[in-house]
């Protein structure tokens, strides 16, 4: 029964889209993963995703809940913001969500 109850637990998923100023999403990928090595317990996964040929992009991290989501601001976390923050046309857009579906291509 253990493994059911595992199933019907939903995972969240923090969402950012932002674009970045001229010539400054490779920085801005490289803060994103030195930002996520600093995710612990919970983490469930990162994507960062890029509008080809622009400056745009969408990071999405993938959380166990919101409240291990908040338990990962470290210090260090701050300072990689703090960091990225410059590199920003305008401020990003976030969201967080229920991830609702899950669907795993079949494996054959």
């Amino acid at each position: 029964m253990p493994e059911f109850l595992d199933f019907l637990k939903h995972k969240f998923a923090y969402v950012a889209r932002a674009e970045f100023k001229p010539g400054k999403f490779d920085e801005a990928e490289q803060l994103f993963e030195k930002a996520v090595s600093t995710y612990k317990d919970g983490f469930k996964g990162a994507y960062l995703l890029q509008e080809p040929g622009t400056d745009k992009g969408i990071a999405v991290i993938l959380w166990e809940s919101a409240e291990k989501m908040e338990a990962n601001q470290s210090e260090a976390l701050q300072d990689i913001i703090k960091q990225m923050t410059p590199l920003f046309a305008k401020s990003p857009a976030t969201n967080f969500y229920e991830v609702v579906s899950e669907i795993q291509p079949d494996e054959e």
